[in-house]
């Protein structure tokens, strides 16, 4: 394949589950081009459905086929949308890396018998469509060598962030958090700290007006319920050791309303809003504090890095390290996770591994993915 050639596209839908991104991606030696991106939000009605299936529930099969199909369709939507958008045919792509939606994780971490995750978004229906072939299904192969399947992001990060000049840590706040520190020298550690957008988007999208908390306005209008932090707090998952890795089964709304029922202390909306703000920002200050050396430097990515009042509160609490957003790596901080998966499907189909033992707790290094040949 010649380096000219590497043209790959990757689709990310994340616990937010608020839109599809898709990005076009051209790579070289420890170098990428951005090409294009597109950015294909949910209706509400596909948001619902998906919420509802994160959650045990009736009719699950056929509610899951049938979404599967439906996601797969949007998908490839979003894939042929986005090469009218740049001028790029089928023919000219070398592979697509899907993610998919995550509707149920249980890796080791959450105590469960049967540990399993699962991702929907039929990969068929994406390579039948576009015509190009498509690897999907990442997470599974690495929980089967007694993996936790996630984050598989790491080795992106790993791969085109590392500094010789200084230690680096990149922070990913989309609806779960994740860290990945890349010292100058020694292992790369990896790990999700917990929540990130997802309970405070659950939290005003639940009187109606809004999904999400713009700038994190409405939080700041609010004050820290101490008591109801730290409850929250408490949850075992901030205890654990990595390799660790979490989801929407582990942080709900009803797990919020369960402590809100028990806080005594009086509060408003907004200052709901302002606690689980800080709850999340103390869980990454907390996570990086005890992994990251003075001075490193923190690039933000994901949905979060737009919140500008967690911002502020990231940089409070961790006033040893230096934040910025990932631009500063010459790479937007909402495009960051649907280039990995572009560079993860090449992984796939040059053959080489895509996760990080150390990080995922994967008893060796593995070529992810199932291949779905155009």
């Amino acid at each position: 394949m010649s380096e000219a050639n590497r043209l790959y596209i990757g689709l990310m839908s994340g616990t937010s589950v608020d839109s599809i991104d898709a990005a076009l991606v051209e790579f070289s030696d420890n170098a990428l081009n951005l090409i294009g991106t597109l950015d294909l939000p949910y209706e509400e009605r596909t948001r619902k459905k998906i919420f509802d299936l994160t959650r045990p529930g009736e009719n699950e099969i056929d509610r899951m086929g049938a979404l599967d199909k439906q996601l797969g369709l949007l998908f490839a939507h979003a894939v042929n949308q986005l090469l009218v958008k740049t001028g790029y045919g089928a023919a000219d792509i070398c592979g697509i890396g899907s993610h998919g939606q995550t509707i149920r994780h249980r890796p080791r971490s959450a105590g469960t018998p049967d540990q399993f995750t699962l991702q929907i978004g039929d990969p068929n229906t994406i390579a039948q469509l576009t015509g190009i072939t498509t690897v999907a299904d990442f997470r599974r192969r690495d929980m089967a060598a007694g993996g936790q399947g996630a984050p598989l992001a790491p080795t992106f990060h790993n791969e085109m962030f590392t500094s010789k000049e200084e230690s680096r840590c990149i922070l990913n706040i989309g609806g779960m958090s994740n860290v990945t520190y890349i010292p100058k020298a020694g292992p790369v550690i990896g790990f999700d700290t917990g929540p990130g957008n997802v309970l405070m988007d659950a939290w005003i999208s639940s009187f109606g007006s809004h999904n999400y908390d713009e700038d994190g306005a409405w939080a700041k209008q609010g004050t820290v319920n101490q008591e109801l932090l730290q409850k929250l707090l408490s949850h075992s998952f901030f205890r654990m050791t990595a390799p660790k890795s979490t989801g929407r089964e582990d942080f709900d709304i009803s797990w919020v309303s369960s402590n809100i029922e028990q806080t005594m202390t009086p509060f408003s909306p907004q200052d709901v809003q302002a606690t689980l703000t800080e709850l999340t920002a103390i869980s990454i200050a907390n996570a990086l504090a005890a992994i990251c050396e003075d001075n490193t430097h923190v690039f933000v990515c994901g949905g979060g890095a737009h919140n500008t009042h967690l911002f502020e509160r990231l940089k409070a609490l961790m006033p040893r390290f230096k934040l910025d957003t990932t631009d500063a790596l010459n790479l937007q901080p909402d495009w960051v996770e649907a280039v990995a998966f572009a560079w993860l499907a090449m992984r796939t189909l040059e053959r080489k591994p895509g996760n990080i033992p150390a990080v995922t707790g994967a008893s060796q290094e593995l070529i992810l993915g199932g291949v779905y040949y155009a």
